[in-house]
């Protein structure tokens, strides 16, 4: 009795469970799935695509899109699913859409925002210093 839980406890260890083998794919599926992969950000470095990530979640989401494809997925419906799984945000080209508007225009809105107040800045500046040369005059 004790032998049979000592051999199922080996059996279902992680250490056991984590030397399968890893699932190759065609070269094809490979081609199609890095092509979304580039396209994907990995929302842990957020900075990288899926492709390019070292990160553990990264590597699922590789996984995961292998899979899809390899299961006759087009392109278009892989990007939908990760969409729905992971939001706007995994695509690192979002959409135009309206919850979407500051990704694309929030970098331009405090590039006018700091411009304006720059410029508001320096108006009291120059405004003070015509002042103080009428005075001299």
């Amino acid at each position: 009795m004790k032998r049979l839980i000592v051999a199922l406890a080996l059996a279902t260890s992680p250490a056991a469970v984590a030397h399968t083998p890893p699932v190759t794919f065609t070269p094809e599926v490979e081609s199609r799935a890095r092509e979304v992969g580039k396209s994907l950000r990995c929302v842990v470095c957020q900075n990288q695509s899926i492709e390019e990530s070292n990160a553990p979640l990264a590597s699922d989401m590789r996984r995961l899109v292998r899979e899809r494809i390899a299961a006759g997925e087009s392109k278009d419906a892989v990007m939908a699913y990760m969409t729905d799984r992971y939001g706007n945000f995994v695509r690192l080209q979002p959409p135009l859409q309206m919850d979407t508007l500051l990704l694309w225009f929030g970098p331009l809105l405090l590039l006018v925002v700091g411009a304006v107040g720059w410029f508001a800045y320096l108006r009291p500046w120059k405004t003070r210093s015509r002042a103080r040369s009428a005075q001299r005059c």
